[in-house]
């Protein structure tokens, strides 16, 4: 009988060979997605138009069967309450009712993020934080899968609002997909496999097969000296001269847990030195900001992280 870890071993690699059926020559980029999913955790996607990143999230989405998809497109004129909706009275019952908003859903794409104010991009904090939203005097919890991936284009600033630090903190990974090679590029517009393959693309999974994954990445072994590894680059970003804002204790908790959840794509049930490696610049770097903004926090990570490896005790 297969044990735990090796069920969800096999349906995590099983995720990333689905994604890789619309998305095609990025299977790096889709194990850290499938990681920050599994991870429960959110991730902002920041990367060029055209790069596939409202077609990743649609296709992460087809394949649960049963949960619902919300697509949010964020704009200037965008309210709070259009995303967790609002309370209506109604005559008929002398009462009010809740009309729900899309936040009400199991995966979100919140589609150009940063053209919508801050205080619109603040509506998804609770949600995103504690699984829960609350509309006047009620808190509504939710329960089962909830994922949020936000995309933003980094090279228009006219008309854009920066998300702010606490918005940040609440997506476990920034990444990038990049332009595919041109091998992968050819056959994207030969097949054009968001329209041939996403659209009758069936799903894989049942719910519960999902959180049977969720639940097994807490059990992913982790050695005491890699936990300490993370605490220390984290601790190294709040004092080095560099930067003005380091890595909070959330951002060190996420990574653990990224890590844990990563071993499973990779094939293991045991985190090692370079989980650490791959991921610490995706975990931490969205959660610093540097004194000079010309400076990549992304390259302090890498550099602080190659460092602090070398030095566990062997």
């Amino acid at each position: 009988m297969k044990s735990i870890n090796e069920t969800a071993i096999k349906l995590a690699s099983e995720i990333v060979g689905y994604l890789s059926q619309v998305i095609r020559g990025k299977e790096e980029f889709l194990q850290y997605l499938t990681t920050a999913f599994l991870a429960e955790g959110h991730v902002l996607i920041e990367d060029l138009p055209g790069t596939g990143k409202t077609t990743a999230v649609k296709t992460l989405s087809h394949m649960v069967n049963g949960i619902s998809f919300k697509r949010i497109q964020f704009t200037p004129d965008l309210l709070p309450y259009d995303i967790t909706g609002v309370e209506i009275w109604d005559p008929v019952s002398s009462s009010f009712i809740l009309k729900k908003g899309p936040v009400f859903a199991n995966i979100i794409l919140a589609d150009e993020i940063n053209r919508t104010t801050p205080k619109v991009q603040s509506a998804l904090l609770e949600v995103m934080a504690e699984k829960q939203v609350t509309i006047g005097r009620e808190t509504y919890p939710f329960t089962g899968l909830f994922f949020v991936a936000a995309t933003e284009n980094p090279i228009e600033f006219e008309g854009t609002y920066p998300l702010p630090e606490a918005q940040k903190d609440r997506f476990l990974m920034k990444l990038s997909i990049g332009y595919p090679d041109e091998e992968s590029e050819f056959e994207i517009i030969k097949t054009n496999p968001s329209q041939t393959v996403l659209e009758n693309i069936q799903p894989i999974f049942q719910p519960e097969e999902i959180e049977e994954i969720l639940e097994s990445v807490n059990s992913v072994f982790c050695d005491d000296r890699l936990i300490r590894c993370a605490v220390s680059i984290a601790k190294k970003t709040r004092n080095h001269s560099s930067v003005e804002m380091g890595v909070s204790p959330r951002g060190s908790l996420m990574l653990i847990k990224a890590c844990r959840a990563y071993a499973l794509v990779k094939g293991r049930d045991y985190v090692i030195d370079q989980d650490l490696i791959d991921l610490a610049p995706k975990v931490y770097s969205h959660r610093m900001r540097m004194k000079n903004v010309k400076k990549s926090a992304e390259n302090l990570i890498e550099e602080v992280t190659s460092l602090e490896i070398q030095k566990i005790p062997r």
